[in-house]
Protein backbone atom coordinates (compact mmCIF):
# COMPACT_ATOMS: atom_id res chain seq x y z
CA UNK A 1 0.00 0.00 0.00
CA UNK A 2 1.34 3.22 -0.99
CA UNK A 3 1.67 6.38 1.15
CA UNK A 4 -1.02 7.68 -0.35
CA UNK A 5 -3.46 4.86 0.26
CA UNK A 6 -2.45 5.50 3.86
CA UNK A 7 -3.12 8.94 4.22
CA UNK A 8 -6.22 9.34 2.55
CA UNK A 9 -7.92 5.51 2.65
CA UNK A 10 -11.37 7.27 2.73
CA UNK A 11 -10.56 8.99 -0.96
CA UNK A 12 -9.01 5.78 -2.16
CA UNK A 13 -11.51 3.45 -1.37
CA UNK A 14 -14.40 6.00 -2.89
CA UNK A 15 -12.41 6.49 -5.78
CA UNK A 16 -12.02 3.13 -6.70
CA UNK A 17 -15.84 2.08 -5.86
CA UNK A 18 -16.43 4.93 -8.19
CA UNK A 19 -14.13 3.60 -10.74
CA UNK A 20 -16.86 1.31 -12.11
CA UNK A 21 -19.12 2.77 -14.31
CA UNK A 22 -22.26 0.58 -13.50
CA UNK A 23 -21.47 0.64 -9.84
CA UNK A 24 -21.33 4.82 -9.98
CA UNK A 25 -24.31 4.64 -11.96
CA UNK A 26 -26.35 2.62 -9.23
CA UNK A 27 -25.79 4.90 -7.03
CA UNK A 28 -26.26 8.24 -8.50
CA UNK A 29 -29.37 6.25 -9.94
CA UNK A 30 -30.45 5.50 -6.30
CA UNK A 31 -29.64 8.54 -4.83
CA UNK A 32 -29.77 11.90 -7.35
CA UNK A 33 -33.28 13.65 -7.46
CA UNK A 34 -35.80 11.71 -9.00
CA UNK A 35 -36.29 15.03 -11.55
CA UNK A 36 -32.93 14.31 -12.79
CA UNK A 37 -32.40 10.15 -12.97
CA UNK A 38 -36.07 9.86 -15.18
CA UNK A 39 -33.82 11.96 -17.84
CA UNK A 40 -30.84 9.84 -17.63
CA UNK A 41 -30.44 7.16 -20.75
CA UNK A 42 -29.82 3.50 -19.69
CA UNK A 43 -26.14 3.68 -20.67
CA UNK A 44 -23.72 3.98 -17.80
CA UNK A 45 -22.20 6.83 -17.06
CA UNK A 46 -18.51 7.98 -18.41
CA UNK A 47 -15.57 8.84 -15.61
CA UNK A 48 -13.93 12.19 -16.79
CA UNK A 49 -10.42 11.25 -15.29
CA UNK A 50 -9.90 14.64 -13.74
CA UNK A 51 -10.17 15.80 -10.65
CA UNK A 52 -10.68 19.68 -9.45
CA UNK A 53 -10.36 19.68 -5.57
CA UNK A 54 -7.50 21.96 -4.82
CA UNK A 55 -4.47 19.85 -4.12
CA UNK A 56 -4.52 21.78 -0.17
CA UNK A 57 -7.91 20.24 0.70
CA UNK A 58 -7.32 16.67 -1.51
CA UNK A 59 -7.56 15.66 2.73
CA UNK A 60 -10.69 16.24 3.00
CA UNK A 61 -12.17 16.27 -0.31
CA UNK A 62 -12.09 13.97 -3.50
CA UNK A 63 -14.26 14.10 -6.59
CA UNK A 64 -15.82 12.07 -9.43
CA UNK A 65 -17.32 13.68 -12.97
CA UNK A 66 -18.98 12.24 -15.09
CA UNK A 67 -20.30 12.42 -18.52
CA UNK A 68 -24.20 11.39 -19.31
CA UNK A 69 -26.57 11.15 -21.75
CA UNK A 70 -29.93 12.02 -21.13
CA UNK A 71 -32.92 10.40 -23.23
CA UNK A 72 -32.94 12.87 -25.78
CA UNK A 73 -29.85 13.03 -26.40
CA UNK A 74 -27.89 15.89 -25.09
CA UNK A 75 -24.77 15.92 -23.39
CA UNK A 76 -24.38 16.57 -19.40
CA UNK A 77 -22.52 15.96 -16.41
CA UNK A 78 -22.69 14.95 -13.10
CA UNK A 79 -20.41 16.10 -10.48
CA UNK A 80 -19.67 14.23 -7.25
CA UNK A 81 -17.83 15.71 -4.30
CA UNK A 82 -16.91 13.93 -1.48
CA UNK A 83 -16.90 15.12 1.57
CA UNK A 84 -14.57 13.36 4.17
CA UNK A 85 -14.44 15.58 7.25
CA UNK A 86 -16.32 14.17 10.24
CA UNK A 87 -18.30 17.48 10.35
CA UNK A 88 -20.12 18.91 6.88
CA UNK A 89 -17.97 21.80 5.98
CA UNK A 90 -20.98 24.89 5.69
CA UNK A 91 -19.11 26.35 2.60
CA UNK A 92 -19.69 23.54 0.33
CA UNK A 93 -21.87 25.85 -2.04
CA UNK A 94 -18.44 27.83 -2.63
CA UNK A 95 -16.38 24.76 -3.39
CA UNK A 96 -19.21 23.43 -6.00
CA UNK A 97 -19.27 26.48 -7.37
CA UNK A 98 -15.16 26.72 -7.69
CA UNK A 99 -15.15 23.50 -9.42
CA UNK A 100 -18.24 23.76 -11.68
CA UNK A 101 -16.93 26.98 -13.59
CA UNK A 102 -13.19 25.02 -13.83
CA UNK A 103 -15.23 22.03 -15.56
CA UNK A 104 -17.09 24.18 -17.71
CA UNK A 105 -13.87 26.15 -18.77
CA UNK A 106 -11.80 23.50 -19.77
CA UNK A 107 -15.07 21.99 -21.49
CA UNK A 108 -15.11 25.22 -23.39
CA UNK A 109 -11.31 24.87 -24.60
CA UNK A 110 -12.48 21.73 -26.40
CA UNK A 111 -16.03 23.06 -27.43
CA UNK A 112 -14.77 26.63 -28.79
CA UNK A 113 -17.61 27.16 -31.03
CA UNK A 114 -20.42 26.14 -28.60
CA UNK A 115 -23.83 28.05 -28.36
CA UNK A 116 -25.32 25.90 -25.45
CA UNK A 117 -23.33 25.34 -22.06
CA UNK A 118 -24.01 21.01 -20.58
CA UNK A 119 -26.09 20.69 -17.43
CA UNK A 120 -24.01 19.85 -14.58
CA UNK A 121 -26.06 18.30 -11.88
CA UNK A 122 -24.18 18.49 -8.76
CA UNK A 123 -24.12 16.01 -6.20
CA UNK A 124 -22.05 15.67 -2.50
CA UNK A 125 -21.59 12.36 -0.95
CA UNK A 126 -21.03 12.85 3.00
CA UNK A 127 -20.33 10.17 5.25
CA UNK A 128 -19.21 11.98 8.66
CA UNK A 129 -19.94 11.79 11.75
CA UNK A 130 -21.92 14.71 12.75
CA UNK A 131 -25.79 14.96 10.65
CA UNK A 132 -25.81 16.92 7.83
CA UNK A 133 -27.82 20.40 8.85
CA UNK A 134 -26.84 22.67 6.21
CA UNK A 135 -28.91 24.13 3.38
CA UNK A 136 -28.04 22.58 0.15
CA UNK A 137 -28.32 25.32 -1.89
CA UNK A 138 -25.50 28.14 -2.92
CA UNK A 139 -27.25 31.39 -2.14
CA UNK A 140 -27.67 30.59 1.96
CA UNK A 141 -23.51 31.61 1.96
CA UNK A 142 -24.43 35.15 0.17
CA UNK A 143 -25.25 37.97 2.62
CA UNK A 144 -27.81 39.81 1.16
CA UNK A 145 -31.39 41.20 0.84
CA UNK A 146 -33.99 39.05 0.10
CA UNK A 147 -35.90 40.55 -2.29
CA UNK A 148 -32.51 40.37 -4.25
CA UNK A 149 -32.39 36.59 -4.59
CA UNK A 150 -33.98 36.35 -8.31
CA UNK A 151 -31.46 38.12 -9.32
CA UNK A 152 -28.40 36.39 -8.34
CA UNK A 153 -26.54 33.42 -9.38
CA UNK A 154 -27.90 30.39 -7.46
CA UNK A 155 -28.22 26.62 -7.78
CA UNK A 156 -28.93 24.20 -5.53
CA UNK A 157 -26.95 20.40 -5.24
CA UNK A 158 -28.20 17.00 -3.64
CA UNK A 159 -26.62 15.43 -0.38
CA UNK A 160 -26.18 11.69 0.56
CA UNK A 161 -25.75 11.86 4.06
CA UNK A 162 -24.56 8.37 4.92
CA UNK A 163 -25.14 8.41 8.39
CA UNK A 164 -28.81 9.40 8.39
CA UNK A 165 -29.97 6.06 5.76
CA UNK A 166 -30.83 2.96 7.46
CA UNK A 167 -28.50 0.37 6.99
CA UNK A 168 -30.83 -2.09 5.31
CA UNK A 169 -31.81 1.01 2.71
CA UNK A 170 -27.74 2.21 1.72
CA UNK A 171 -28.34 0.42 -1.91
CA UNK A 172 -30.36 -2.36 -3.70
CA UNK A 173 -27.01 -3.41 -5.30
CA UNK A 174 -25.42 -5.90 -2.69
CA UNK A 175 -21.60 -5.06 -3.95
CA UNK A 176 -22.80 -1.09 -3.31
CA UNK A 177 -24.22 -1.99 -0.25
CA UNK A 178 -21.16 -4.03 1.50
CA UNK A 179 -18.97 -0.69 0.51
CA UNK A 180 -21.42 1.47 1.33
CA UNK A 181 -21.85 -0.16 5.21
CA UNK A 182 -18.31 -0.12 5.47
CA UNK A 183 -17.91 3.64 4.62
CA UNK A 184 -20.73 4.45 7.36
CA UNK A 185 -19.21 3.13 10.24
CA UNK A 186 -15.72 4.46 9.02
CA UNK A 187 -16.12 7.68 11.46
CA UNK A 188 -18.01 5.90 14.20
CA UNK A 189 -15.74 4.14 15.77
CA UNK A 190 -18.10 3.39 19.00
CA UNK A 191 -20.16 1.34 16.44
CA UNK A 192 -17.93 0.03 14.90
CA UNK A 193 -17.42 -3.77 16.42
CA UNK A 194 -21.31 -3.45 16.71
CA UNK A 195 -21.72 -3.96 13.40
CA UNK A 196 -18.97 -6.79 12.55
CA UNK A 197 -21.92 -9.30 12.08
CA UNK A 198 -24.06 -7.35 10.09
CA UNK A 199 -20.64 -6.13 7.83
CA UNK A 200 -19.94 -9.96 7.63
CA UNK A 201 -23.57 -10.74 6.20
CA UNK A 202 -22.81 -7.97 3.56
CA UNK A 203 -19.69 -9.36 2.95
CA UNK A 204 -21.21 -12.74 2.23
CA UNK A 205 -23.43 -11.07 -0.64
CA UNK A 206 -20.43 -9.74 -2.35
CA UNK A 207 -17.38 -12.07 -1.33
CA UNK A 208 -15.49 -10.56 -4.47
CA UNK A 209 -14.74 -6.94 -2.88
CA UNK A 210 -13.82 -8.72 0.37
CA UNK A 211 -10.06 -7.90 -0.17
CA UNK A 212 -10.88 -3.92 -0.77
CA UNK A 213 -12.99 -3.79 1.92
CA UNK A 214 -10.86 -5.34 4.42
CA UNK A 215 -7.93 -2.95 3.43
CA UNK A 216 -10.53 -0.21 3.96
CA UNK A 217 -11.23 -1.87 7.44
CA UNK A 218 -7.43 -1.95 8.26
CA UNK A 219 -6.94 1.66 7.95
CA UNK A 220 -10.48 3.32 9.60
CA UNK A 221 -11.86 0.63 11.80
CA UNK A 222 -10.22 -0.29 15.16
CA UNK A 223 -10.62 -3.88 14.53
CA UNK A 224 -7.85 -5.76 15.70
CA UNK A 225 -5.64 -8.84 13.39
CA UNK A 226 -8.17 -11.41 15.51
CA UNK A 227 -11.43 -9.93 14.22
CA UNK A 228 -10.30 -9.35 10.73
CA UNK A 229 -9.11 -12.52 10.40
CA UNK A 230 -12.73 -13.94 11.91
CA UNK A 231 -14.12 -11.59 9.14
CA UNK A 232 -12.07 -13.35 6.54
CA UNK A 233 -12.68 -16.84 7.18
CA UNK A 234 -16.55 -16.27 8.10
CA UNK A 235 -16.44 -14.95 4.36
CA UNK A 236 -13.75 -16.80 2.33
CA UNK A 237 -12.01 -19.07 4.67
CA UNK A 238 -9.89 -20.73 2.12
CA UNK A 239 -7.98 -17.21 1.99
CA UNK A 240 -8.08 -16.80 5.57
CA UNK A 241 -3.86 -17.40 5.71
CA UNK A 242 -3.13 -16.00 2.17
CA UNK A 243 -4.80 -12.62 2.78
CA UNK A 244 -3.81 -12.06 6.29
CA UNK A 245 -0.10 -12.61 4.97
CA UNK A 246 -0.65 -10.13 2.18
CA UNK A 247 -2.32 -7.08 4.67
CA UNK A 248 0.71 -8.10 7.53
CA UNK A 249 2.61 -5.16 6.30
CA UNK A 250 -0.62 -2.88 5.97
CA UNK A 251 -1.58 -4.17 9.93
CA UNK A 252 1.84 -3.67 11.25
CA UNK A 253 2.08 0.12 9.83
CA UNK A 254 -0.88 0.80 11.42
CA UNK A 255 0.05 -0.24 14.63
CA UNK A 256 3.24 1.49 13.75
CA UNK A 257 1.43 4.97 13.18
CA UNK A 258 -0.88 4.32 16.22
CA UNK A 259 2.40 3.85 18.24
CA UNK A 260 3.51 7.01 17.45
CA UNK A 261 0.76 9.01 17.59
CA UNK A 262 -0.16 7.66 21.12
CA UNK A 263 3.42 8.78 21.97
CA UNK A 264 3.03 11.83 20.95
CA UNK A 265 -0.08 12.52 22.69
CA UNK A 266 1.39 11.20 26.06
CA UNK A 267 4.76 13.09 25.22
CA UNK A 268 2.33 16.28 24.81
CA UNK A 269 0.22 15.54 28.06
CA UNK A 270 3.48 14.95 30.06
CA UNK A 271 5.27 18.22 28.51
CA UNK A 272 1.85 20.28 29.48
CA UNK A 273 1.74 19.00 32.78
CA UNK A 274 5.18 19.42 33.03
CA UNK A 275 4.90 23.07 32.08
CA UNK A 276 2.01 23.38 34.37
CA UNK A 277 4.40 22.49 37.52
CA UNK A 278 6.95 24.28 36.30
CA UNK A 279 4.69 27.72 36.39
CA UNK A 280 3.36 26.94 39.42
CA UNK A 281 6.72 26.32 41.11
CA UNK A 282 8.00 29.46 39.53
CA UNK A 283 5.02 31.63 41.15
CA UNK A 284 5.84 29.91 44.67
CA UNK A 285 9.82 30.99 44.50
CA UNK A 286 8.41 34.60 43.25
CA UNK A 287 5.94 34.62 45.91
CA UNK A 288 8.00 33.55 48.52
CA UNK A 289 11.28 35.72 47.44
CA UNK A 290 8.73 39.02 47.71
CA UNK A 291 7.39 37.99 51.07
CA UNK A 292 10.29 37.04 53.20
CA UNK A 293 12.54 40.25 52.30
CA UNK A 294 8.64 42.22 53.50
CA UNK A 295 8.85 40.89 56.60
CA UNK A 296 12.63 40.00 57.66
CA UNK A 297 14.94 42.10 55.41
CA UNK A 298 17.25 41.54 52.69
CA UNK A 299 17.79 37.89 52.02
CA UNK A 300 21.64 36.88 52.47
CA UNK A 301 22.67 35.58 48.88
CA UNK A 302 22.98 31.91 50.30
CA UNK A 303 18.99 32.21 51.13
CA UNK A 304 17.90 33.12 47.72
CA UNK A 305 19.80 30.42 46.14
CA UNK A 306 18.45 27.81 48.34
CA UNK A 307 15.33 28.96 47.37
CA UNK A 308 15.64 28.52 44.05
CA UNK A 309 17.37 24.71 44.33
CA UNK A 310 14.43 23.55 46.41
CA UNK A 311 11.51 21.24 45.19
CA UNK A 312 8.02 22.37 45.21
CA UNK A 313 7.05 20.63 48.33
CA UNK A 314 9.82 22.34 50.15
CA UNK A 315 8.75 25.90 48.64
CA UNK A 316 5.17 25.13 49.53
CA UNK A 317 6.22 24.59 53.13
CA UNK A 318 8.14 27.70 53.07
CA UNK A 319 5.78 29.25 51.91
CA UNK A 320 3.13 28.66 54.76
CA UNK A 321 6.13 29.29 57.19
CA UNK A 322 6.74 32.60 56.05
CA UNK A 323 3.25 34.28 56.92
CA UNK A 324 3.73 33.34 60.58
CA UNK A 325 7.42 32.47 61.47
CA UNK A 326 8.55 35.13 63.96
CA UNK A 327 12.45 34.76 62.35
CA UNK A 328 14.26 34.45 58.96
CA UNK A 329 15.62 30.91 60.47
CA UNK A 330 11.99 29.73 61.34
CA UNK A 331 11.24 29.77 58.03
CA UNK A 332 13.90 27.30 57.64
CA UNK A 333 14.10 25.24 59.99
CA UNK A 334 14.30 21.46 59.83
Amino acid sequence: MTDTKISHPHDHFMKELLSHPETAGTLLRERLPQAVVEFLSTKPPELVPDSFVDKALRGYLSDRLFKVETINGKTAFLYVLIEHKSTPDRKVGWQLLRYLVEILKQWEKQHSDWDRLPAIVPFVFYHGLDEWKIPAEFLHLVDVEESWGPYLLNFRFSVLDLGRVPDRALSTDRRLHARLLAMKYATRKAQQMAIRELLIEALRNAPEDLRPIVQYLIYVYCYDEQTLRRIIREVRPEEEEIMMSQFAQDIRQKALQEGIQQGIQQGIQQGVQQGIQKGLLEGEVKLLLRILPRRFGPLPAEVSERIYQADPNTIETWADRALDAESLEDVFSE
